[in-house]
């Protein structure tokens, strides 16, 4: 988590986690409910990872079909 906010610029942060990262924690509220904290922990990580690698390849899609 460190090493995220560090790497990452103050408006990337804000502009491209902020959204992803509260999507994450409200599927994560809504849906798992594993009665374990770990499962729940790494299930709501994964779809953090999984939202956010959507995201970046949907605007990669966009960035490359406006630039053609």
């Amino acid at each position: 988590m460190y090493t995220l906010i560090k790497r990452i610029s103050y408006s990337e942060l804000v502009l491209e986690q902020l959204p992803v990262l509260t999507a994450s924690l409200l599927i994560a509220e809504l849906f798992y409910k594993f009665h374990s904290f770990i499962f729940e922990c790494v299930a709501f990580l994964a779809t953090w990872y999984v939202l956010d690698a959507t995201v970046k390849f949907f605007r990669g899609l966009t960035r490359n079909n406006s630039g053609n």
